[in-house]
């Protein structure tokens, strides 16, 4: 079985990373630096002997270097079973008061980048007649942040897609699904003083991945929302 996630080397990624080399998925996977990525290679196959693990260095807010990627996935995959579009950047702020580039940068990261790998792995699915495509979306996309507007806007659109691919794809047995984490601990939360009790974990959402991933051929999870137990901070 062979995998692609999008910004693999931290956070949800990372997570995502171990949980599917434990269970013996082949992992080409993006980031954004050469030693991070030469790290998580190693630690995906001391984890798992049996499996392999690829990564190139990637910055998704380049539309070339996302292409580049998709070419370096064709190129290494004969097929592949998985697609998740984890990558995202959160910049907080108002739509109304925020640098436009700040929203072209988070359209293209948070959104383009999945439209794009969809587009061209999603073919290959419907070819196939199988496979899985993930988004991992966010609590953002179903109840918008007026201060992190355009990232609850890209969110939305990511969403959006998902629901058109669902559509496109089910009639060729391929699933497509959306994952909307609320407040998850990653590296984007370093410094903070808030209890940890208070955030999703990272493997709670590569749990999740796993297991939708895992569930019958006739069952579709069409959307999973999962909220920190205390409410979103």
């Amino acid at each position: 079985m062979n995998a692609i996630i999008t910004g693999a080397t931290k956070g949800i990624g990372r997570a995502i990373a171990f949980k599917l080399a434990e269970a013996g998925y082949n992992i080409i996977f993006c980031a954004r630096d050469q030693q991070d990525i030469n790290t998580l290679c190693d630690d995906l196959i001391a984890l798992n002997p049996s499996v392999s693990a690829l990564g190139l260095a990637t910055d998704c807010s380049d539309p070339l270097q996302v292409e580049r990627f998709s070419g370096f996935v064709q190129q290494h995959f004969d097929s592949v079973d998985v697609l998740i579009n984890n990558v995202g950047v959160f910049i907080p702020a108002s739509i109304l008061d925020e640098d436009e580039s700040d929203f072209q940068k988070q359209l293209q990261i948070n959104y383009l980048t999945a439209y794009h790998l969809c587009r061209i792995f999603g073919r290959q699915m419907r070819e196939a007649k199988k496979g899985h495509i993930i988004n991992i979306c966010s609590v953002a996309a179903i109840s918008p942040v007026v201060a992190a507007g355009s990232y609850s806007v890209t969110k939305a659109a990511l969403l959006s897609l998902t629901k058109v691919l669902r559509q496109e794809l089910m009639a060729h047995r391929v699933k497509v699904t959306a994952i909307h984490p609320g407040s998850t601990l990653t590296s984007s939360w370093e410094g903070t003083s808030i209890p940890t009790e208070r955030f999703i974990a990272a493997a709670d959402i590569a749990d999740a991945v796993l297991c939708c991933l895992m569930m019958s051929v006739g069952a579709n999870p069409d959307e999973l929302l999962i909220s920190p137990s205390g409410g979103n901070i």
